[in-house]
């Protein structure tokens, strides 16, 4: 007979009640988190739904954009003298830091997005490549940017600095309401509200909106369709950039490959709120790091992955339009 194992499932011998109440004594902590993991989720998400609501295509590449944007905001701090074991900063030192090493992640980012676009996609579009040879081509750039940072760092965790003291502001329902996570929500928010005025108010959004509606059209009416593709990427980019700031003030760390699972989840969170839908990303990606958090104080932290796909199964069969199910091209003018 086999030996028994060490570690025995999380729900073995306890009762779905005794789970109910663990998850009702955590609900407080578990929600704070899950927001935050959902913000995070949500500005990732974003670049995915832009680029589908314009050219019906998964840019399954968006996931090393955000991993790009981890990596320059370790170089940006390593540039400004900050290394590992350094004192945390306070006050205008905080944010002047903060805010530079977010602006050269995003920049990083949105410039290795549009790149990306302008060497790989734009010639599939202008050949009328199928949808299939974009989304291969997707994959391929995932994997070719993967090892480009596996072959300069090993395939080692790295480290990221401190730069903000994690320290308690108040409790909130048995939370512990920190620095780093209301930094994490406000900034995300910010910046998902700031997209969302963009595209709906500005005159460069009411090219996106068209495009994604109807692109001969769009293109009869005077719109570049190229540069407003360009613009949909460079916007995606923007965003994981910023993403990938706050993932690593947040759980600081970076590795070559860390953009993988978190792409998929929020891929996932695209998917849940409605693919191609702005507002719909943002709640899909809030939704699901509490759907997260809550599934993984009931049935365990191991299972918290598979209970985010098990998320995504029911989506798509159930509603696969998902929550909200409007594209962008019909969003609010």
């Amino acid at each position: 007979m086999g030996r028994a194992s060490p570690h025995p499932p999380r729900f073995e011998g306890i009762t779905i009640d005794a789970c109910f109440r663990c998850l009702v004594d955590q609900f407080g902590p578990q929600t704070v988190d899950g927001l935050t993991l959902g913000a995070i989720y949500a500005l990732v998400a974003l670049g995915y739904t832009l680029v589908y609501g314009v050219l019906r295509l998964i840019n399954f590449a968006h996931s090393e954009i955000f991993m790009v944007g981890v990596f320059a905001s370790l170089f940006a701090l390593h540039a400004l003298g900050i290394d590992t074991g350094d004192p945390t900063r306070s006050g205008l030192a905080l944010v002047a830091t903060l805010v530079a090493v977010m602006l050269a992640a995003m920049a990083a980012s949105g410039l290795t997005a549009v790149a990306m676009e302008r060497v790989a996609y734009r010639p599939l579009r202008n050949r009328g490549a199928p949808r299939l040879a974009a989304l291969i081509t997707a994959i391929g750039i995932s994997l070719f940017l993967q090892e480009l940072f596996a072959a300069r760092y090993k395939r080692e965790q790295l480290g990221f600095p401190r730069v903000l003291e994690k320290r308690q502001l108040f409790e909130f329902a048995g939370a512990n309401i920190r620095t780093d996570k209301v930094l994490v929500f406000v900034s995300a928010l910010v910046l998902m509200v700031a997209l969302d005025r963009f595209v709906n108010h500005s005159r460069l959004g009411r090219g996106i909106r068209a495009t994604a509606q109807d692109p001969e059209t769009a293109s009869l009416m005077g719109v570049d369709i190229n540069r407003v593709v360009m613009l949909t990427f460079m916007l995606g980019g923007l965003l994981a950039g910023a993403a990938g700031t706050l993932f690593g003030v947040f759980f600081e760390t970076a590795r070559y490959n860390i953009g993988f699972l978190l792409g998929i989840k929020a891929f996932t969170a695209a998917v849940l709120g409605g693919i191609g839908n702005i507002r719909g990303a943002v709640l899909g990606g809030l939704s699901l790091g509490l759907l997260e958090n809550w599934g993984a104080t009931v049935l365990g932290g191991e299972w918290k992955d598979v209970f985010a796909f098990t998320v995504l199964v029911l989506v798509l069969l159930l509603r696969p339009t998902g929550l909200l199910g409007e594209s962008l091209g019909r969003a609010r003018a």
